[in-house]
């Protein structure tokens, strides 16, 4: 495994050259081009706002700065999700004629990812700055919200292109998991609204943790929940660990595969 760790850091350069190049192939042909690493957030809070509040009347104190912080996390992930699927298969050309760690194209698409989110900031900024909104000193743990984010995705992005490769009918089924996945997150709605009984959903869901985290430190001011963090954070790094000693230990059958 170490040798493996040492080879992908060692084809750093082509990492990034991967985000890069996935980075400009988003919007490539879009007339507004990375204007939409903005807008798109944008457009999805005023879609579910209409929807929540204007047409349900529900939603509550704040809702856009609840909602928005939300999507912004959720879409991070989504994004994640539906391109890891075809992170590998993709890549087919290059990986047989030349050795790479396959890990690496999973990885560029959680880092890729990381790079949107981060203009999904200055989404949520805007809106604390509409509805009156300063965060406190609690910032400070925003790095680590996004660290723990992070080794989620990258865990999640290295185990489902890895099953893509093998079971390939997955890929047209993410959607729908997904799908699934968002509303059983408290993204648009609060964690606390569900009945007691079902109140394990959101104590079992990663991502709810993820996006509780975000609010308390950016909407309630409050300082977030560490434990649940870095239990998070820890499964996730573990699960990382793994994947990348399977990749290692594995790596033959894919290019059989392919």
């Amino acid at each position: 495994m170490r040798k493996y760790a040492r080879e992908i850091i060692k084809r750093k350069d082509l990492l990034l050259y991967l985000v890069k190049s996935g980075l400009k192939a988003e919007h490539r042909n879009s007339y507004l081009g990375y204007f939409w690493w903005l807008l798109d957030p944008l457009l999805n809070a005023l879609v579910y706002y209409f929807l929540v509040v204007v047409i349900l009347g529900r939603g509550g104190e704040n809702y856009g700065v609840f909602l928005i912080i939300g999507l912004v996390a959720w879409r991070w992930t989504s994004s994640v999700v539906n391109s890891s699927a075809r992170s590998i298969l993709s890549q087919a050309s290059i990986i047989n004629q030349v050795y790479l760690p396959k890990a690496i194209f999973p990885a560029t698409r959680t880092i890729s990812q990381m790079v949107n989110f981060f203009f999904g900031l200055i989404v949520i900024a805007i809106f604390l700055a509409a509805y009156g909104i300063a965060p406190s000193w609690q910032v400070v743990f925003l790095p680590l919200i996004i660290l723990v984010q992070l080794l989620l995705m990258l865990s999640i992005s290295l185990f489902v292109a890895y099953i893509c490769v093998f079971i390939r009918d997955i890929d047209n089924i993410m959607g729908h998991i997904t799908r699934v996945w968002f509303y059983a997150s408290p993204i648009i709605w609060e964690g606390g609204r569900l009945p007691p009984e079902y109140q394990w959903i959101v104590k079992l869901n990663p991502l709810a943790h993820i996006v509780g985290a975000y609010r308390d430190i950016l909407m309630y001011r409050m300082t977030p929940d560490l434990y649940s963090l870095f239990i998070v954070g820890g499964l996730s790094l573990i699960l990382c660990i793994s994947a990348i000693l399977y990749y290692s230990r594995n790596e033959h059958k894919i290019i059989k595969s392919l």
